[in-house]
C-alpha cells in the first residue's frame, strides 16, 4: 500500500495507523490523518496522508513544510504552493490577508505599500511595537518569514499608480485591493481590470466601526471582480477602524483568494466550480 507520510510518498506494509507510527516514529504523540487529528488506532487506506509529530520537538527544514500544512484539507497545499498573489496595501487588511495566505502556504506573495509602521496602526494591523518606523512591507516580510519561511515574499516600497501597477503585479495570479483611500481603490480597480481582465481582483469596501460582523460578505460585482464588506460603513469621524471587523473582512478576502486558486466560486455554496 502507498501512502503519504509527512508529505513523502512511501510504500508500507503497515495496515493500521499505530503500526505505521511504531515503524517510523514511535515517540510521535500527534497523529494526523487526512488533515484531522486522530487519537485512536484506525485502519489505513491507499492514498491516505499521515503526519506524525512529537510535541515540543523542532523538526528539520526538510520536514518542516509538511508539518506546517498538516491540518490542511488534503491536496490543497499542492495546488496553491505554485501560486502568486499580489496584495496592494499592507495595513489592517493587507497585513492580515498576507498572514492568512502565508499560513495556507501560498507559494509567492507580492506586497506593495508606501507607508511606515506608526503607533495608531497597532490597534488593527499585524505589527509589533519594536517595528515602529519600519516600512510596512519590510516589517510584514519579516513577520511572514517567521510564520512560514517557505513562502517567497517580494516587497515594493512606494506608491502604486497607473503606470507601475501592472509591472509590480505582473506575476500575480490574483490581486487583492487592501487600500484605505477611496481614490487609490478606484485607481487600482480601473487599471488592474484594464490591464488584466482575465485575472481576478478581490477588493473591499465597508468594514469600519463595531457593528455586526454578519453584514460583511463576499459578492461578485463584475467579471473576475469580487467585493468584500458591507459596502456602506466607511471610516469617518466617529466611526473608526477596529481590529474585529477589519479582521473579518481580511479573512473574507483571503478565503476568496484561496477559493479562486482552487478553482471554486468565492461566493457560491460549498465547492461550486467557477
Amino acid at each position: 500500500m502507498k501512502i503519504r507520510l509527512n508529505e513523502q510518498l512511501i510504500a508500507t506494509t503497515a495496515t493500521t495507523l499505530f503500526a505505521l507510527r511504531d515503524a517510523h516514529q514511535p515517540d510521535a504523540d500527534v497523529l494526523i490523518v487526512n488533515g484531522f487529528p486522530v487519537r485512536a488506532d484506525q485502519p489505513l487506506r491507499e492514498g491516505d496522508q499521515v503526519v506524525l509529530i512529537k510535541r515540543g520537538a523542532v523538526p528539520g527544514a526538510a520536514e518542516m513544510e509538511a508539518l506546517l500544512t498538516a491540518r490542511h484539507t488534503p491536496g490543497v497545499h499542492q495546488r496553491i504552493k505554485s501560486a502568486t498573489v499580489g496584495i496592494a496595501g499592507a495595513g489592517g487588511l493587507g497585513s492580515a490577508i498576507a498572514i492568512a495566505l502565508a499560513r495556507c502556504g501560498i507559494g509567492r506573495l507580492i506586497i506593495a505599500d508606501f507607508d511606515v509602521v506608526e503607533p495608531s496602526n497597532l490597534n488593527r494591523q499585524q505589527y509589533f511595537i519594536d517595528q515602529l518606523g519600519l516600512p510596512k512591507v519590510d516589517a510584514l516580510r519579516a513577520n511572514l518569514q517567521r510564520i512560514n519561511p517557505f513562502v517567497k515574499v517580494a516587497a515594493f516600497y512606494g506608491r502604486l499608480d497607473h503606470k507601475n501597477l501592472p509591472q509590480v503585479f505582473a506575476m500575480a495570479d490574483v490581486l487583492v485591493e487592501a487600500f484605505d483611500a477611496p481614490d487609490q481603490k478606484a485607481m487600482l480597480v480601473e487599471n488592474w481590470r484594464k490591464a488584466h481582465p482575465e485575472r481576478p481582483l478581490v477588493a473591499a469596501s465597508g468594514l469600519a466601526g463595531f457593528g455586526t460582523a454578519n453584514t460583511i460578505a463576499t459578492r461578485r460585482v463584475g467579471e473576475n471582480f469580487y467585493l468584500v464588506g458591507d459596502q456602506t460603513t466607511a471610516a469617518a469621524a466617529g466611526c473608526g477602524l477596529m481590529a474585529p471587523r477589519v479582521g473579518v473582512a481580511a479573512h473574507h478576502q483571503a478565503n476568496a483568494v484561496l477559493r479562486l486558486l482552487l478553482g471554486t466560486d468565492p461566493v457560491g455554496d460549498n465547492m461550486d466550480e467557477i
